[in-house]
Order: C-alpha cells, then sequence, then structure tokens
C-alpha cells in the first residue's frame, strides 16, 4: 500500500510541474508578445515638429559629435565655433545621397541648414560635402575697413561675429521698398549698423570670401511702412506691424509724447508709419491711420 500511495504522490506532484511549466510558458509567450507588440507600435512618443522660422545655411565644418548630448561643433567658416543640436527630425546627406543619422561623424566641410530653437541652434539638415560649401549670415555690420577688405558682421546664430572678406568681384546691392533699393548703393553702404545679408565662400586657407551682399537698411535711410498693428506697447514706446507687401513684421519706436495718437493704437488697426533707421532700429516720424 505504501508503495501505491507514493506512486500516486509522484504522478501528482510531476502533473503539478507540468502544468506550472506549461503556464509559465504561456505567460512567457504573453509578455514577448506584448513587448512584441509594444515595439512595432512605437512605444516610444512621437517627436515634435520641427522648429518653425527663418532657416539659415552655414558652412564650416564639424567637429565633435556627441550622440549622447545629441549636439556637434561647428567651426564657421569667417567665424569661431558654436554649438549645434539635432536629433532624428534632422535629414544628413552626403554628396546629396541621404543617409541615417548615425553615419553623422566630423568631416572636413559641411553645409548645415539651420534654425533657432529658443535661444539653441538646431540643425534641419546637414549636407557634408567633398567640397567647400558656400554659407549665408544675416545681421548688422559692426565694422569695415577698405583697405584690407575686412568685414565684421553680428550674427543672431552666435554670440562672435563673423569675419569675412569683401574683394573686388563681392557685388553689393540694395533691396527692399522702392526709394530705398534704388538709390545708389555700393562699399560705402558697409557702414557701422548696416542690415544686410552676405553670401560667401571659404577659401583653401579657410577665410570667409564674401561674393554677395544685399543691403536692407543704412543708418539714416527712410522708410513707410503701412499695414495692420500686431502689437503695442506703451510703456516701452513700440509697435510691431505687419507690412502685406513683403508679408513681414516690422517692431518701430516712437516717442508718445510727439506723436499723440499713438495713445489710441490698438491691435489690429491699419496705419502708416514714417520711419527712419537709426543704425539700432527703426524710430517713427510720423504714424497715420488708414
Amino acid at each position: 500500500m505504501d508503495r501505491v500511495l507514493a506512486a500516486i504522490v509522484l504522478v501528482c506532484a510531476a502533473s503539478f510541474q507540468g502544468a506550472t511549466a506549461i503556464a509559465q510558458s504561456h505567460q512567457d509567450v504573453g509578455v514577448q508578445s506584448a513587448l512584441k507588440a509594444e515595439d512595432t507600435s512605437g512605444g516610444l512618443p512621437a517627436l515634435p515638429t520641427a522648429p518653425r522660422g527663418k532657416s539659415t545655411v552655414i558652412g564650416g565644418s564639424i567637429r565633435a559629435v556627441d550622440p549622447v548630448r545629441d549636439q556637434f561643433t561647428l567651426k564657421v567658416f569667417g567665424g569661431k565655433t558654436m554649438k549645434v543640436l539635432f536629433d532624428e527630425r534632422t535629414q544628413v546627406y552626403r554628396d546629396g545621397v541621404k543617409i541615417p543619422l548615425r553615419d553623422l561623424h566630423s568631416e572636413d566641410h559641411a553645409s548645415i541648414q539651420t534654425v533657432l530653437d529658443g535661444t539653441d541652434i538646431f540643425a534641419l539638415s546637414i549636407h557634408m560635402l567633398s567640397q567647400s560649401p558656400a554659407g549665408d549670415a544675416q545681421g548688422q555690420v559692426l565694422s569695415y575697413t577698405p583697405s584690407t577688405g575686412e568685414l565684421m558682421v553680428s550674427s543672431a546664430l552666435s554670440s562672435d561675429p563673423i569675419k569675412l572678406l569683401v574683394s573686388s568681384e563681392t557685388s553689393v546691392k540694395r533691396e527692399g521698398q522702392g526709394t530705398f533699393a534704388s538709390a545708389q548703393s555700393g562699399l560705402t553702404d558697409l557702414v557701422k549698423g548696416s542690415l544686410v545679408a552676405v553670401k560667401f565662400v571659404p577659401d583653401q586657407r579657410g577665410r570667409g570670401i564674401a561674393s554677395q551682399i544685399t543691403i536692407f537698411a543704412v543708418p539714416g535711410s527712410a522708410f513707410i511702412f503701412s499695414g495692420n498693428v500686431s502689437s503695442v506697447d506703451l510703456h516701452s514706446g513700440s509697435l510691431v506691424l505687419i507690412d502685406p507687401r513683403d508679408d513681414k513684421s516690422y517692431q518701430v519706436f516712437f516717442d508718445s509724447s510727439r506723436l499723440p495718437m499713438s495713445h489710441a493704437l490698438h491691435q489690429g488697426d491699419r496705419i502708416t508709419v514714417n520711419a527712419n533707421f537709426d543704425g539700432s532700429r527703426y524710430v517713427a516720424s510720423a504714424v497715420t491711420a488708414n
């Protein structure tokens, strides 16, 4: 009898272990299936859309790629260095062929399409090239030395000014409102405070050579803006106006004591502003309602 009872106990134990193993197996399969489903459904949250705003192309050399912090150092032609952020939204190309982001490495030459993301610089696209790329810069003239052709330009993308060389082949032209654009333009427009956009290419020594300079405003020049008031701040004496002729917004400063009607300005008002550029900002001389 004892032998029979022992045999029954062994059979029951074996059955229990088998059932447990089967249950565990089904549980493991269920977990793996759940994980697989999560992987295929994209468990990570989707990235936000890329920063919006006016982009700028910067030419330089990529240095110190940091895949952990998602940033690299760019040695700018004609300037110093700047930190540039990137992530999965950044498109990377080598000689026009799209490549994976993981293949981003330090290269001798690169053309970076950038946009400001708050105070950071974000790379929308990176074009690594076999030959030195061109670049552009927008900002204000800090200084120009005719004897050496050295032009220093400030840029919103860098705390350091960009140093460029102006040659006899550099094209200089005005652009904007008819009266301003039709006036004679030349190297004499490269005075401190002028608003400019510069296209440049690097030479073999890494210096930025200006190929084209566009002048948008020079100190003392007069402008007439017409459009809707986007915002007005009586405390600081400034308003932002959107001119439909070029679909650009302009911040204009005014002296409310000299322009009494400024007290009646509201968002959405359609006005015409006569202003002068003083080298740092537009200053209203007259404001009229349309």
